[in-house]
């Protein structure tokens, strides 16, 4: 496939401050001489801020990573995941058109792009809102036809199916990814003939679909606006000074722990204060006894540790032995926390979102070894960070969605 830079070009480009910082960060990730790895996720982060990737984008990144011109064309034009010409602006559509797709009916998908899109591949609907292409095996033969509509898999798709997802998605909808014919995941149409316990105890959702309902960005671009999201390699020394805008949250008297935690913002449309820099009022432990919100809040805002640090595999937090009088939180409203980690947050005293709040770096590994089949989910998910917005009065987009019941039946 030959693919060439579109004919009209921007005359510059410049990360948002936001992705300006996140971008240096990915650099820092690489040992001193190899931040060319940097380039696919940079000319990403640049696509998803502009929606398409143009010269000046990747002439930039070229200059920061420093590497010739040509060598970053080199990696954008080879993969068809970066989009060199404007895309829709609500979603490109990709349908795989390899040969168990198109055994499958590819070309009726392919049909429903040409009317309802535009009847060639690469061009603009009529609205600006959708763009569409044939592209190459996408690796899902056994959920055939399918396609990538932004960054997600929807399989099983008939022509009927298709049409229904890019009207919703017209009418500002996300329909969820995965199979669209009722099957869970890739197990045979007529049923299992092994592992007859396979649907015991499993979730709404496959692996894959419920990681994308989670984050929630199946056609989401990144324009910067958003606080980033700060790693552990930003706070080492080959970090940039744009990066330092947190502290990293270590355990008590060590300077990491394995976690590798750091003080990170969820991602969030955030109604909580700012937070402050004023040492914490409380410790966990009163917290815990006495309901000490406020002093929960300022351990966590302070981004300290709210206990003594403990050795070996963390502390475990402190619990109480009952929701205080106005009931529980809900725990489901922190992206990761799922009914049976409910439970078993409950089981551990854990009824409030100021409690997680006010976890510090060894409660937070303690708690990260002991989810039983969910290790290193609170850290992952930053159940922190998240919980001192909720408990706060803030909302997260993920809470958001819970309350209106888009994630558990």
């Amino acid at each position: 496939m030959l693919r060439r830079l579109y004919k009209d070009q921007p005359e510059s480009f410049a990360f948002t401050p936001a992705n300006q910082a996140w971008a240096e960060a990915q650099i820092t990730k690489y040992p001193e001489g190899r931040q060319q790895s940097a380039i696919i996720p940079l000319l990403w982060r640049a696509q998803e801020q502009e929606g398409w990737l143009t010269r000046p984008a990747i002439e930039h990144i070229a200059a920061m990573l420093g590497m010739a011109y040509i060598r970053a064309l080199e990696v954008a034009t080879f993969y068809f995941m970066f989009q060199l010409q404007p895309v829709g602006s609500v979603a490109h559509v990709q349908i795989c058109g390899t040969t168990s797709c198109m055994i499958c009916g590819a070309e009726d998908l392919i049909g429903v792009c040409k009317e309802m899109i535009a009847d060639k591949a690469h061009a603009l609907s009529e609205d600006g809102k959708f763009s569409w292409e044939e592209v190459e095996c996408l690796g899902a033969c056994a959920n055939a036809p399918m396609a990538q509509i932004g960054k997600d898999y929807y399989e099983d798709l008939t022509a009927d199916k298709l049409r229904d997802i890019l009207t919703r998605l017209g009418q500002g909808e996300v329909p969820v990814p995965g199979p669209q014919n009722g099957r869970y995941a890739a197990e045979p149409l007529k049923g299992l003939t092994s592992l007859q316990d396979y649907d015991s105890g499993r979730t709404q959702y496959n692996a894959s679909a419920a990681l994308a309902t989670d984050i929630g960005d199946t056609v989401k671009r990144i324009d910067g606006t958003e606080v980033p999201l700060l790693t552990p390699w930003q706070t080492g020394s080959g970090a940039k000074s744009a990066n330092k805008t947190r502290e990293p949250r270590p355990a008590a008297g060590k300077s990491a722990d394995k976690t590798g935690v750091t003080e990170q913002e969820a991602p969030a449309t955030s109604t909580a204060k700012p937070q402050s820099k004023e040492e914490p009022k409380g410790t966990q432990a009163d917290a815990g006894k006495a309901g000490d919100k406020e002093g929960a809040l300022a351990a966590a805002a302070a981004g300290k540790p709210s206990v003594t640090a403990a050795t070996g595999e963390g502390a475990k937090p402190t619990g109480l032995d009952a929701a205080r009088d106005g009931g529980a939180d809900d725990l489901k409203q922190i992206k990761g926390v799922g009914p049976a980690l409910e439970d078993l947050l409950h089981s551990l005293g854990i009824f409030h979102f100021d409690q997680i709040a006010a976890w510090g770096g060894e409660e937070l590994a303690w708690i990260d070894q002991n989810l039983k089949g969910f290790k290193g989910r609170a850290s992952r998910d930053n159940w922190i960070d998240q919980a001192a917005i909720l408990a706060s009065g803030g909302t997260t987009e993920f809470a958001a969605r819970v309350k209106k019941g888009d994630v558990y039946e």
